[in-house]
């Protein structure tokens, strides 16, 4: 257990390091992983525990912010498949090329064996991408749902290639597993009566880690899978977003472990180092693979490249892949080495590149116009605002609140909402709702912000997507006032250097505005105060 604590507070100072220079903090998780490994700190034990209920509470959480429908769009699914077909047919024959010159290790394999590593590298991590959109707060754009249905395809790959390679068919006791939503009505029942704190927090962890993944592994199939399908059925309901929320800071804790097992890994030799640089050396050629798939389905530009952009890196389940290969005498143990140490390199170069791609995309956007198709997906196509006079941008509980106020007070109110679901709940309520991702700089510059546009008011959840979309409205002609909200002073001081017209601070004006209320409803009045006498005398006239 001491060990464990050693390996957290570790990576708690590399993370806060590697922070300071502007990079995320998985990657201050990942050195000091190998730092410990290197100084023969055995923390293994405890630390696997951490990363195998971080991936579990992760996948049961994206399942309860999962649209399911989304998976079933063409653009989806088949960017999913084009990109494992063209990954098989180009990263094989490079690897057995690489044999060819020989390289050590490479020079040994054949042409199954480099279809085995192919089909290895061409999955994405799973963790490591929905860490970063969570971190931008973009987990919900088109681009973090189109990387996120393509690593849920790739997953049921993963569950169909495991099963075949281990010749183990699940249990025929599987079968029961299909009662499970059948018997959802009382999963939603227990979960209503859950309540609000700590009851709410043990409902989640009973259904992730009891109902997903216990169950699911005991009659043979892949625990973390069914901590996904579990959410997914949650999802639905009401509740389902602050159960999520419940699980947040648990779920990030254990998700420092997942990073430090990696590091933890056996340490590689001078070879096992020089082949791992070489898989490396395929991560350009896997996003370039990404974003045709993409392509092909006539999305923007910009989403193209920020989802090929998210899934450039390698995956935890290439381990898996050389593990099973191992054990059959398809692979050298020595592999098990390479493919840890690529997946941590390729997510040192996958971090920083995702924090830049947007603000490069902003640069070279002028010389990518050749690249933009010229009929675009319904599910990208611009937006027109008609004579609409106010913009809600982010459709939550602040957001709805603002449009409803705009809209009896104003009239001619839009929201703006990147989440379909939500958009289809605005929609059931006769709300003006647009399906679009605020945090996209093309959004602002294709919008049609006409003369009778008023005012823009900010209110995503995530302050990093309220800062770059005041940034990249700043970039526009608008001329009209801009508002937004925050929790922290330091994010107030950050608007206001952007011009931002009126900044809301959540927190302090919450405590404000519950007084007021309060008073005005108790029809509580201070005669003491001039102020309040000259808002008497203002009101009476």
């Amino acid at each position: 257990m001491e060990s464990a604590v050693l390996g957290v507070a570790f990576a708690f100072t590399l993370g806060m390091l590697v922070s300071r220079i502007g990079l995320p903090p998985l990657v201050g998780f990942l050195i000091a992983g190998f730092s410990l490994n290197m100084a023969g700190v055995d923390t293994s034990t405890g630390i696997h525990l951490f990363a195998d209920l971080g991936v579990t509470l992760l996948l049961f959480t994206i399942g309860l912010k999962l649209d399911i429908k989304s998976i079933a769009q063409k653009p989806f699914w088949g960017s999913a498949l084009i990109q494992l077909v063209l990954t098989l047919a180009l990263f094989a024959p490079t690897l057995m090329m690489a044999g060819a010159m020989g390289l050590p290790m490479l020079d040994e394999i054949d042409w199954r064996t480099a279809i085995l590593l192919a089909f290895a590298l061409s999955f994405s991590s799973t963790v490591f991408v929905i860490k970063i959109l969570q971190e931008k707060g973009e987990g919900q754009s088109l681009y973090g749902q189109l990387a996120i249905a393509i690593l849920i395809i790739q997953d049921l790959f993963a569950v169909i290639y495991l099963t075949v390679s281990k010749g183990e068919w699940p249990s025929i006791w599987a079968l029961g597993l299909f009662l499970i939503p059948v018997f959802r009505p009382f999963w939603f029942s227990l979960l209503k009566r859950s309540g609000h704190g700590e009851m709410l927090l043990l409902y989640g962890l009973c259904m992730a880690l009891g109902l997903g993944y216990g169950l699911f592994s005991l009659v043979g199939i892949k625990g973390d899978l069914g901590a996904l399908m579990i959410g997914i059925m949650l999802a639905p309901h009401a509740k389902s977003n602050e159960l999520s929320k419940s699980l947040y800071s648990l779920k990030e804790l254990f998700l420092v472990g997942f990073f430090l097992d990696i590091g933890l890994r056996q340490l590689p030799d001078q070879n096992e180092i020089l082949i791992a640089v070489c898989l490396l050396a395929l991560l350009p050629l896997k996003s370039i693979i990404f974003a045709f798939a993409i392509r092909i389905f006539n999305l923007r530009i910009r989403t193209t490249l920020q989802a090929s952009a998210s899934l450039t890196n390698f995956s935890e389940f290439g381990l898996i892949v050389c593990a099973i290969a191992v054990s059959s005498g398809a692979l050298q143990e020595e592999w098990l080495t390479v493919m840890a140490l690529t997946l941590a390199l390729s997510f040192i170069i996958s971090a920083p590149l995702n924090q830049q791609i947007g603000k490069w995309y902003v640069s070279l956007r002028p010389r990518l116009g050749w690249l933009q198709p010229r009929q675009l997906n319904a599910l990208d196509r611009p937006i027109a605002l008609g004579q609409t006079q106010f913009l809600v941008v982010g459709m939550g509980r602040i957001g709805t609140g603002t449009y409803e106020y705009l809209d009896k007070q104003f009239g001619n109110v839009a929201g703006v909402d990147s989440d379909s679901t939500r958009i289809e709940h605005h929609e059931r309520q006769n709300r003006n709702v647009i399906n679009a991702d605020a945090t996209d700089p093309d959004f602002w510059h294709k919008v049609e912000l006409s003369g009778s546009l008023r005012a823009v008011f900010l209110a995503m959840p995530e302050h990093t997507g309220n800062y770059y979309a005041a940034i990249q409205l700043s970039k526009t002609d608008f001329a009209g006032d801009v508002a937004a909200i925050v929790r922290y002073f330091d994010e107030e001081k950050q608007m206001a250097n952007l011009g931002v017209t009126s900044v809301f601070n959540v927190y302090r004006e919450a405590g404000k505005g519950f007084a007021q209320d309060s008073c005005d409803r108790l029809g509580l009045i201070n005669y003491d105060n001039p102020q309040t006498e000259l808002e008497l005398t203002d009101s009476n006239n």
